[in-house]
């Protein structure tokens, strides 16, 4: 989800560095050494023929911004290589002035046929694609003869590698109009949905099907995905085909801002597990964990996800967390309409222009950024921070995710009280709250009580902090306010239904959390 499209001026770039943008698209960081005049800007509307555009580019020793799928339509060309400056710039470049922090919402949801309760196959997809692009002005998203996505201003709606039918929300400013921007989306695929006899599951954890059982969306890059997920851990293809995940994009206004939001969400983020825990059940039956989901996680690849202790060391900032994500294995690269498999490969390689599969070509800064989305830890940098630690859920709970996270991080005394509860937290309490919270949820053990007692000053935090933005958004939290006041998460709630009414059957999950 692209949200910030431009430094505000109280981010601090590395001295040597200048920015240049190309028509709506990114910022293009470079060192002051490259003149301007080595930059050359090309855009579908340009009437000026001389510039360089992407389709044309074939020499070697040029690197140009190229989009990942589907390509954007504007290029930036530089002269000269890029170098891991360049990649560090490209960071910071998300700081932004407070007045200019903005709010992004994901959240995915499992496609099923009312009838059968089986997973949405392709087909059906693509019809409720085409039905939502024609019946509400939205633009479609094209991987060769596919769709695979939609695109309405700053919106998008994607598919997961299982067909899991995610809407990237645009960046709004208050939590209304988050949740605005739920309800009208929600309508919308209802609309159409409902006269296909399809319907949308809030749940974290595809609760009935097994893998044979999951459709294969028509995405290059799943296919590279799916072949690599079984040589680095034993859950990747649950990941990839029986997740779905609620996750909230928040600003920065420096490095030491990040530093700061970073290390919080890190900390907080098996809270955030905890509350919204809502994936008791596997193939039909409850599956020991009260968010298999996050479960998941930790047995899908070890290089690309967790906790991150690194971000607590005192040395942390943009730069290091750009050495490490320059040793994640790399997933692919996009060339000429394609995806070129280069898993397990070093994008440090790749810099040197050393990548086996592309040997003497050289990256580009939409690589890097679609490097960066291949990194899955619990906290995740772009020109933004991700918050991932939460299982999908009903409408209700969607706009509670968002409240929580601006509450604690969007509000400067909050964050403080944040990072002052947590300053003592080693990285093995730290780290065991990760691997526990998911089966114990708020009954875990911690120092001389339960999370549920840590859970309730930190809800609390969020509250204040929403109090203070002033535009009366305290209500947002009222799910969660639910869930520390009786310490029963969702997902036991679940449960209790599952070994009550519901005779120990799963089914019935597909209309109590139908949407």
């Amino acid at each position: 989800m692209a949200l910030f499209l431009q430094a505000g001026p109280s981010c601090t770039l590395p001295r040597d560095f200048v920015q240049c943008k190309a028509g709506q698209g990114a910022p293009f960081v470079v060192p002051k050494s490259r003149e301007p005049s080595d930059l050359r800007f090309s855009s579908p509307s340009s009437k000026n023929s001389g510039l360089l555009r992407l389709d044309t580019l074939t020499k070697r020793s040029r690197s140009a911004i190229v989009a990942a799928s589907p390509p954007t339509e504007d290029a930036v060309v530089a002269a000269e290589p890029l170098t891991k400056e360049d990649l560090v710039g490209y960071l910071a470049s998300g700081c932004k002035t407070k007045e200019n922090w903005r709010i992004g919402t994901e959240h995915e949801k499992f496609g099923f046929d009312i009838g059968s309760l089986r997973p949405m196959r392709y087909e059906q997809i693509a019809d409720l694609l085409n039905s939502i692009a024609e019946r509400f002005d939205w633009e479609k998203i094209m991987e060769g003869e596919y769709i695979i996505g939609l695109k309405q201003g700053k919106q998008s709606i994607s598919l997961e590698p299982g067909g899991q039918f995610e809407l990237s929300g645009a960046p709004v400013e208050t939590l209304h109009q988050t949740c605005a921007e739920v309800n009208s989306h929600l309508y919308q695929v209802k609309a159409v949905a409902e006269e296909m006899g399809i319907g949308f599951l809030g749940i974290g954890f595809q609760p009935k099907w097994g893998i044979k059982d999951i459709p294969i969306m028509p995405k290059g890059r799943y296919d590279i995905m799916r072949n690599y997920m079984p040589k680095v851990g034993t859950l990747g293809l649950d990941m990839m085909f029986r997740t779905c995940t609620v996750q909230v994009n928040l600003d920065f206004s420096s490095e030491a801002d990040m530093i700061r939001k970073f290390r919080a969400g890190l900390a907080m983020q098996p809270i955030a597990t905890a509350l919204f825990a809502n994936s008791p059940f596997t193939e039909g039956k409850p599956n020991g964990y009260l968010s298999m989901r996050s479960h998941v996680w930790i047995d899908t690849d070890n290089n690309r996800t967790g906790m991150l202790p690194f971000v607590f060391d005192n040395s942390f900032g943009f730069e290091q967390y750009v050495d490490y994500a320059l040793d994640v294995p790399m997933y692919f690269v996009y060339r000429n309409k394609r995806y070129v498999d280069c898993t397990g490969m070093s994008f440090r390689d790749f810099l040197a222009g050393k990548l086996p599969s592309l040997p003497g070509e050289l990256p580009t800064l939409n690589d890097w950024e679609n490097h960066l989305t291949t990194i899955f830890p619990e906290v995740r940098l772009k020109r933004y921070l991700e918050m991932r630690g939460a299982d999908g859920g009903p409408w209700r709970r969607l706009c509670a995710l968002p409240a929580f996270w601006v509450g604690l991080l969007y509000d400067e005394v909050s964050l403080q009280n944040v990072l002052d509860m947590v300053a003592d937290w080693t990285p093995a309490e730290r780290q065991m709250l990760r691997d526990k919270v998911p089966r114990m949820g708020l009954k875990t053990p911690f120092r001389d009580g339960f999370l549920k007692h840590v859970a309730q000053d930190v809800v609390d935090l969020a509250k204040d902090g929403l109090e203070r933005r002033g535009f009366k958004e305290v209500g947002f939290l009222n799910e969660v306010a639910e869930v520390v006041r009786t310490g029963v998460t969702p997902a036991e709630k679940l449960l209790d239904l599952y070994n009550g009414k519901w005779g120990q059957s799963v089914d019935p999950v597909f209309e109590e959390l139908l949407y």
